[in-house]
């Protein structure tokens, strides 16, 4: 475990454990005397709690070894990928492969896909859900981003570089996000 996920559920233990002594489930002598008044406790106990889980989230976000690299997962028809992941982080990276289309599904977890150096050559379709996870979407830079989203609390971020060419292909990106988002970047 790393110094800082030790340092954040440090600071979350404590701030539920300072809360429990304010509702009086536990009676800690010297816990109960720090109180300066209702609102600047509990802002404090808030503000603590939120920088301990934000260390912890930042830790394993980056860790490069949190992703787990697997083999493309090719579809029933031989060409569309299709990726599940519940509960975990995983990347799939095309290092030369034909794109023919994807079907990304994060539940509770994360997916990478770096598409940079794979092979479009027309326009494709990645499909994505999500559901209290993320997908990030790395695409090649000579290709067009289109997205169609629909979003409940997440959403999707298109920061990728428009190109004029009108011959080059487009990626149209169509994502469902429920307490989820979608990145994707060059």
């Amino acid at each position: 475990m790393k110094p800082r996920t030790i340092i954040g559920l440090v600071l979350v233990v404590g701030g539920l454990v300072k809360l429990a002594t304010i509702w009086g489930l536990i009676h800690w002598e010297w816990f109960e005397t720090m109180s300066e008044g209702p609102w600047c406790m509990y802002f404090s106990i808030f503000v603590i709690m939120w920088v301990g889980a934000h260390l912890i989230v930042d830790s394993y976000r980056r860790d490069p070894d949190q992703w787990l690299q697997r083999p493309l997962p090719i579809g029933e028809d031989g060409k569309r990928i299709c990726c599940c992941v519940h509960y975990g982080g995983d990347e799939y990276i095309f290092r030369g492969e034909p794109f023919h289309g994807a079907r990304l599904d994060a539940f509770c977890g994360g997916l990478r896909m770096d598409l940079r150096e794979a092979v479009i050559t027309e326009d494709e379709e990645i499909d994505i859900h999500t559901f209290c996870g993320g997908v990030e979407l790395f695409v090649p830079a000579h290709v067009n981003v289109l997205v169609k989203s629909r979003s409940f609390i997440g959403g999707v971020g298109n920061s990728t570089v428009h190109v004029p060419d009108k011959d080059a292909p487009c990626l149209h990106i169509v994502a469902s996000n429920f307490f989820g988002g979608v990145d994707v970047k060059n």
